[in-house]
Protein backbone atom coordinates (compact mmCIF):
# COMPACT_ATOMS: atom_id res chain seq x y z
CA UNK A 1 0.00 0.00 0.00
CA UNK A 2 1.12 3.73 -0.67
CA UNK A 3 1.54 6.58 1.76
CA UNK A 4 -0.31 8.35 -0.02
CA UNK A 5 -3.50 5.93 0.27
CA UNK A 6 -2.19 5.53 3.54
CA UNK A 7 -2.90 9.50 3.87
CA UNK A 8 -5.93 9.00 2.26
CA UNK A 9 -7.27 6.14 4.49
CA UNK A 10 -6.32 8.54 7.65
CA UNK A 11 -8.08 11.29 6.29
CA UNK A 12 -11.13 9.73 5.54
CA UNK A 13 -10.92 8.23 9.36
CA UNK A 14 -10.35 11.69 10.74
CA UNK A 15 -12.74 13.79 8.80
CA UNK A 16 -15.68 10.93 9.63
CA UNK A 17 -14.56 11.36 13.47
CA UNK A 18 -14.61 15.28 13.36
CA UNK A 19 -18.21 15.42 11.81
CA UNK A 20 -19.40 12.31 14.37
CA UNK A 21 -18.02 14.84 16.97
CA UNK A 22 -19.79 17.99 15.78
CA UNK A 23 -23.40 15.89 15.28
CA UNK A 24 -22.88 16.09 11.68
CA UNK A 25 -23.57 12.29 11.59
CA UNK A 26 -24.88 11.92 8.24
CA UNK A 27 -21.10 13.39 7.11
CA UNK A 28 -19.42 11.17 9.36
CA UNK A 29 -21.32 8.01 7.77
CA UNK A 30 -20.40 9.79 4.22
CA UNK A 31 -16.46 9.63 4.99
CA UNK A 32 -16.46 6.38 7.00
CA UNK A 33 -18.58 4.88 4.19
CA UNK A 34 -15.85 5.81 1.59
CA UNK A 35 -13.12 4.23 3.50
CA UNK A 36 -15.11 1.22 4.04
CA UNK A 37 -15.82 0.44 0.43
CA UNK A 38 -12.84 2.02 -1.65
CA UNK A 39 -10.23 0.25 0.64
CA UNK A 40 -8.92 -3.27 2.74
CA UNK A 41 -8.97 -2.62 6.30
CA UNK A 42 -7.55 -5.13 8.91
CA UNK A 43 -10.89 -3.48 11.10
CA UNK A 44 -13.51 -3.02 8.47
CA UNK A 45 -16.48 -4.48 10.70
CA UNK A 46 -15.03 -1.65 13.37
CA UNK A 47 -15.53 0.66 10.36
CA UNK A 48 -18.57 -0.88 9.46
CA UNK A 49 -20.24 -0.14 13.20
CA UNK A 50 -18.90 3.42 12.83
CA UNK A 51 -20.72 3.75 9.83
CA UNK A 52 -24.55 2.19 11.12
CA UNK A 53 -23.49 4.40 14.40
CA UNK A 54 -23.70 7.30 12.42
CA UNK A 55 -26.61 6.50 10.64
CA UNK A 56 -28.60 5.18 13.92
CA UNK A 57 -27.89 8.69 15.50
CA UNK A 58 -28.56 10.62 12.17
CA UNK A 59 -32.16 8.45 12.51
CA UNK A 60 -32.68 9.81 16.04
CA UNK A 61 -32.13 13.55 14.94
CA UNK A 62 -34.78 12.74 12.03
CA UNK A 63 -37.12 11.15 14.97
CA UNK A 64 -37.03 8.31 12.90
CA UNK A 65 -37.03 5.49 15.91
CA UNK A 66 -37.21 2.26 14.19
CA UNK A 67 -34.37 2.83 12.19
CA UNK A 68 -32.08 3.95 14.81
CA UNK A 69 -32.72 1.06 17.33
CA UNK A 70 -32.43 -1.40 14.03
CA UNK A 71 -29.03 0.21 13.06
CA UNK A 72 -27.98 0.54 16.79
CA UNK A 73 -28.63 -2.94 17.61
CA UNK A 74 -26.84 -3.97 14.48
CA UNK A 75 -23.66 -2.12 15.48
CA UNK A 76 -23.29 -3.40 18.75
CA UNK A 77 -21.89 -6.97 18.10
CA UNK A 78 -19.45 -5.43 15.67
CA UNK A 79 -18.25 -3.03 18.04
CA UNK A 80 -17.86 -5.68 20.85
CA UNK A 81 -15.02 -7.56 18.70
CA UNK A 82 -12.94 -4.27 19.46
CA UNK A 83 -13.52 -4.03 23.01
CA UNK A 84 -12.31 -2.39 24.64
CA UNK A 85 -11.08 0.17 22.48
CA UNK A 86 -10.07 0.35 18.93
CA UNK A 87 -8.23 3.17 16.96
CA UNK A 88 -8.01 5.52 19.69
CA UNK A 89 -11.80 4.80 20.75
CA UNK A 90 -12.78 3.77 23.60
CA UNK A 91 -15.26 0.86 22.42
CA UNK A 92 -16.97 0.70 26.10
CA UNK A 93 -17.25 4.15 26.07
CA UNK A 94 -19.70 4.01 22.69
CA UNK A 95 -21.11 0.53 23.72
CA UNK A 96 -22.60 2.39 27.48
CA UNK A 97 -23.78 4.88 24.88
CA UNK A 98 -26.00 2.79 22.82
CA UNK A 99 -27.42 1.25 25.65
CA UNK A 100 -28.55 4.59 26.90
CA UNK A 101 -30.13 5.60 23.41
CA UNK A 102 -31.66 2.31 23.26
Amino acid sequence: MSLEENKIKEKLFIDGLNSFRKSNYYDAHEYWEELWSDYYLKDAKFIQALIQLSVGYFHITNNNKNGALGLLEKCKPKFQIFEPNCRGIDVLYILNCIDKSL
